[in-house]
């Protein structure tokens, strides 16, 4: 048997650190290096305290494994190597010990910056190395569509869950408070039953815009599970879809029933009680869920009586066609509903009141806020459900449902989200402020005025303004009106808007120059009489748009009623304004605006601005 002879020349402390590597005391060490004729550099035995210094430095002890093999798999190659004659066996050896080394470095290099798993792994480097197919757009996995369904069920309220419950009727109709979770909620629920069943989901909305808001809430809730949702319409797969079935497609429509037109899937019909036209587009869009797998859910804050979709509401529209035997009575009040119920004509219907959505867990409001913010009629409509008899207002219904256009699709020389959203167009402004800093909201609003005469007014943004001061409000003004090259504003200097009208009339501290157009508008009861006979002959005449989805400028003009003054002489135009009750403000801020065309719509009057020093 051959006897491995040591290395002509060895290291004293590398001898010594790869003996302690592989489980050397230093005492031990010290005494066998002279038995193996290794000494220091004086030729002299090591002393045990020099060995003991060389473990303290260089951290002997702290070393890492793969520190340790390398010494171990370098001194057993060497000694190999140092062999005058090789057997069989030791080339054997030394090719295994080389392989050892090589994984050893590709360790190394998976270790330093830049690391990555091919390092280790040829067949993930060649994997890598190739090219990358991309990620299925708008595909989720079963295990993403459970997740979404776990979350979807665990942040519901309770009414939300009664909405779930009746989630496999064909037709649901619910008449609804405003911002309690309807839109945030049936976004979710057809996402999901997209993803499980393949079935198409469309939404349809006073406009573009307001459809949008769906897809804002889709797009929100499908990131929650790290799927970026593309497209409009959004065209979906998942794997509880069966390859061989079409996507599921996702649209979002505004109520032009030319363009809604077309389609098939479960619909949702937001706001359908704030429509215009809604038999029109109501027969458009049951056509889209006529078969009996599709299912159709209408829900809606209320509007008035004389809207087209209330006798869908209560059932009367069934009763005018059937016989008088084969009439049925609907409970359609909100004690019957409350709860929701499968109603005699196959309908489940529920109302749900804030009251409603507060005592089923929803905590996102203060309604005793909420009573000073909103006048008892308004708040009696938008929030507790009940429907306007418009009878009493100084403006119709259905004319200012007719003024809403698909603002997304018709207008296409207004972009909301540039940084100039009408380019260098002319554009007027109306501001109406509240009674008091502690009152009602301000209103602010921008519109396109008429380019010839008998024109349309196109309201373009509108801005409620509470919990400002006079000085704020101004400031507020100025930037948005920086996005517009606005050569009008209307205001109503009475109040607070004393105060903010006299800051817009002057230049600042900061380089904010005078507003060009500044008009100062004083209320009297010819003024006022002035005003909403100007704005109701323009509804009339249809020379009056803003977008569908702006319920509340809808529910401001209706506000308004005529009422007797003070004395009893004259009649005036009232909406409840003061630190209780105010409200109708974007309705008069829009009011200031058609005040700057004369009474016959033929010219425009020359706009005047007061400088205070």
């Amino acid at each position: 048997m051959d006897v491995l002879p040591l290395p002509p020349k060895i290291d004293a402390r590398r001898e010594a650190r790869s003996l302690f590597w592989r489980g050397w005391g230093v005492t031990e060490i010290a005494a066998e290096l002279p038995l193996r004729a290794i000494m220091g550099e004086d030729g002299k035995a090591v002393p045990r305290a020099t060995i003991e210094s060389w473990k303290q430095r260089e951290a002997w002890e702290n070393a890492p494994m793969i520190r340790r093999l390398e010494d171990s798999l370098e001194v057993r190659y060497q000694a190999l190597l140092a062999k005058d004659k090789l057997t069989g066996a030791d080339l054997t050896l030394l090719d295994a010990l080389g392989r050892q080394v090589a994984t050893l470095a590709k360790i190394r290099r998976y270790e330093a910056p830049g690391g990555h798993e091919g390092d280790l792994n040829e067949k993930v480097a060649n994997r890598n190395a190739a090219p990358k197919k991309k990620a299925k757009p708008n595909h989720f996995t079963a295990d993403q569509v459970a997740e979404l369904r776990r979350i979807f069920e665990s942040e519901l309220f309770g009414y939300q869950e009664d909405w779930l419950a009746s989630s496999s009727l064909r037709t649901r109709m619910i008449l609804k408070s405003r911002q309690i979770g309807a839109t945030w909620y049936f976004a979710r629920e057809a996402l999901i039953d997209a993803l499980e069943t393949g079935r198409n989901q469309i939404f349809l909305s006073a406009s573009k815009a307001q459809a949008h808001i769906f897809r804002g809430y889709i797009v929100q809730f499908a990131k929650r599970v790290g799927v970026d949702l593309k497209g409009d319409p959004i065209i979906l797969t998942s794997e509880l879809i069966p390859e061989d079935e079409p996507a599921a497609e996702l649209h979002f429509l505004g109520t032009n029933a030319r363009t809604a037109q077309g389609y098939h899937g479960n619909f949702y019909f937001d706001e359908f009680f704030w429509v215009y036209g809604f038999e029109e587009l109501n027969k458009v869009a049951s056509g889209m869920a006529m078969h009996k797998k599709w299912r159709r859910t209408y829900f809606s804050t209320p509007s008035t009586i004389r809207h087209q979709a209330h006798p869908y509401w209560t059932g009367e529209r069934r009763n005018r066609r059937v016989k008088k035997a084969d009439r049925i009575e609907i409970d359609v009040s909100h004690e019957a509903l409350k709860a929701g119920r499968l109603c005699e004509d196959g309908v489940w219907r529920q109302i749900v009141t804030i009251e409603d959505a507060e005592a089923a867990g929803c905590d996102l409001f203060n309604l005793d806020e909420l009573r000073i913010e909103y006048a008892p009629d308004e708040f009696a409509n938008l929030l507790l459900c009940q429907f306007v008899d418009d009878s009493l207002s100084a403006f119709k219904f259905n004319e200012l449902v007719a003024a809403g256009c698909d603002s997304l699709v018709e207008w296409a020389d207004f972009n909301p989200d540039a940084k100039r959203p009408f380019g260098n167009r002319e554009v007027w402004a109306g501001y109406d402020p509240q009674e008091s800093e502690d009152g009602d909201n301000a209103g602010f609003i921008i519109a396109a005025p008429p380019t010839k005469p008998g024109g349309t007014f196109r309201l373009l943004e509108k801005h409620s303004l509470r919990g400002l001061d006079f000085e704020q409000q101004a400031l507020f003004i100025r930037t948005i009106l920086a996005r517009y090259n606005c050569t009008y504003l209307g205001v109503d200097a009475t109040g607070i808007g004393a105060a903010v009208f006299q800051l817009l009339g002057k230049a600042d501290s900061n380089g904010n120059v005078a507003v060009r157009g500044l008009t100062k508008i004083e209320y009297s009861l010819e003024t006022k009489a002035t005003m909403v006979m100007k704005a109701q002959n323009l509804l009339r005449r249809g020379r009056v748009q803003w977008d569908a989805g702006w319920l509340d400028v809808v529910s401001s003009f209706l506000s308004i009623k005529k009422a007797l003054t003070g004395s009893g002489r004259a009649i005036t135009f009232k909406a409840g304004r003061s630190e209780a009750d105010g409200h109708a403000d974007l309705a008069w801020a829009a009011m200031h605006i058609f005040a700057n065309e004369p009474l016959d719509g033929q010219a425009r009057q020359q706009t005047s601005m007061e400088i205070f020093e």
